[in-house]
């Protein structure tokens, strides 16, 4: 794969939609007596300028309800309040966090390979930007908060399935140790949304460290727009990247770093058998995060080619095609960026695609590191390919689960030659099984690697007990449908703690029920 230097043409500019934008919600003075939060810090991204976002007030929610609070991100974000009327009352989008302006940041993106030339935020609001205790700086955004100028006629509502879909996912992937936003409210709301049935409405207030996406730059590189084009750059290096801040080479070597860490981040989607769902460059964080959360899903049954979002009618966004399709995104934002690389457009060409090229031999590293400690294997060797390769075809033809194959494997007997009890029950091609599992203990032992014991510990650091299975997710959302949390509550914790035993959830642990294995999810989830 190779970047090409095609001809731009000019694409035509969406309308930002009806209206004008609204201004933000004035706050009175006589509010101030209620308790802040937490002082905002001065705007960042909203000092780059009117090209970049507009400002916006939230769409009140009407009778806003907690579903969850996440106490532990407030108290690692330096929120001691708890979880307030006031605090509620912002959570919502009712009411702006003091001495902040939101704002909907505009950017564009491919989609499913199709070029768009403007998106944006059509449901989401930054709020305010924070410091944490320990001095780590913070964007908080909602998502569902109402229209924005870029909706594009939507109504910028998320409904309470989507949002307690990525509640539990991002804060399950921030404990199971992958980069990801993650979450600190759940509201919920009785008002009515229209989407393929009636659904009722809800706001996540999202965390991170940033929100700025792949299509940010393709925005202003389709636009002709490179003076827009440097700030943003010069904006995510020295917030984000300071390292590089003021090197002469600064931006080819951020590049190098976003596609370093997009390797990583499919190599750590890949071992947790987790799908995205909608991989497309709007979606992908300039920061190496795991962002939005949509038809995503961890694979029950292992299949290549599993597809978790039934949108996805050709299979564009499989299992198995995760990581060409972070290298495919890669080029579309080192393409945006070529005029960043050098005056010279050859130049800049030539050293996009040496940073192109870092892309796959990272990946291949890091996924094999993964599997080697996922098998609980000291050293890589290349021999080791075909032993993985051989167990998930194994599990694909015997339509076994991912995660709990994984999981059994830490119970093998290294020196003991017959059939591996406690994994092998669950197999279905048992001849294929016995005869990878000689070849398992003989890979352990050429590298004196018999202590079960340690073995076992070590790998079950790194092959979850506990992923948040569609059918477990689905359980929360029908609970929260009428008006029960304690589903939702539940899994909070259990997805605490992914990797450790925990006796009295073990029916968490499952495969789905017969009926439960259909549970779909579609770009409206």
């Amino acid at each position: 794969m190779k970047i090409q230097d095609n001809t731009l043409q000019r694409q035509a500019e969406a309308g930002l939609g009806d209206g004008s934008p609204r201004s933000p919600q004035s706050f009175d003075a006589d509010d101030m007596a209620w308790r802040e939060p937490m002082p905002a810090l001065k705007p960042r991204y909203g000092r780059l300028g009117d090209a970049f976002y507009t400002p916006v007030a939230g769409t009140p929610l009407p009778e806003p309800k907690v579903a969850h609070f996440n106490a532990e991100l407030a108290e690692e974000l330096g929120i001691e309040s708890g979880l307030n009327e006031p605090l509620l009352a912002i959570l919502a989008g009712n009411r702006p966090w003091p001495g902040y302006p939101s704002i909907a940041s505009v950017y564009a993106g491919h989609q499913f390979g199709a070029w768009v030339p403007q998106l944006g935020d059509g449901r989401a609001l930054l709020i305010a930007e924070i410091q944490t205790p320990a001095g780590e700086r913070r964007e908080l955004q909602l998502k569902g908060s109402g229209p924005t100028p870029y909706s594009r006629g939507l109504d910028g509502r998320a409904v309470l399935r989507s949002s307690i879909r990525e509640y539990l996912c991002s804060e399950a992937m921030h404990h199971l140790g992958v980069p990801t936003t993650r979450c600190l409210s759940l509201i919920g709301s009785v008002e009515p949304v229209q989407r393929e049935t009636v659904e009722t409405a809800a706001v996540v207030c999202r965390v991170s460290s940033s929100f700025i996406r792949f299509g940010h730059f393709e925005y202003f590189f389709h636009r002709r727009q490179p003076e827009q084009l440097a700030v943003l750059a010069e904006h995510v290096i020295a917030e984000q990247f300071p390292h590089l801040h003021g090197q002469p080479d600064r931006h080819a070597r951020w590049l190098a770093e976003v596609v370093e860490r997009t390797a990583h981040l499919m190599a750590q989607w890949q071992a947790l058998g987790f799908c995205h769902g909608v991989m497309n460059t709007d979606n992908f964080s300039v920061l190496g995060l795991t962002l939005d959360y949509g038809p995503f899903g961890f694979m029950d049954r292992f299949r290549q080619y599993h597809v978790c979002n039934h949108s996805d009618y050709e299979g564009r966004y499989a299992y198995g095609a995760q990581p060409q399709i972070g290298q495919w995104n890669c080029s579309r934002l080192l393409r945006a960026c070529l005029p960043l690389l050098a005056d010279d457009p050859q130049a800049a060409l030539e050293i996009a695609t040496g940073i192109f090229e870092q892309y796959a031999p990272a990946h291949n590293q890091a996924m094999m590191r993964r599997w080697a400690d996922k098998l609980g294997l000291f050293d890589v060797r290349e021999s080791d390919t075909e032993l993985v390769n051989a167990f998930l075809s194994i599990l694909q033809r015997g339509k076994n689960d991912f995660t709990r194959s994984f999981r059994h494997l830490s119970r093998l007997e290294t020196n003991h030659d017959g059939p591996a009890a406690g994994i092998r029950e669950e197999m279905t091609d048992l001849e294929a099984f016995d005869a990878w599992i000689g070849d398992y203990r003989a890979r352990l032992r050429s590298e004196c690697n018999t202590d079960d014991a340690a073995r076992a510990a070590r790998m079950n650091r790194v092959n979850p007990k506990y992923v948040l299975r569609n059918h477990l997710a689905q359980t929360a959302i029908e609970y929260a449908a009428v008006g029960d949390h304690s589903e939702l509550a539940r899994l909070m914790e259990l997805l605490k703690r992914p990797y450790e035993e925990q006796a009295e959830r073990e029916a968490y642990a499952a495969e789905p029920p017969a009926d439960r294995r259909s549970v779909e999810v579609s770009c409206s989830s």
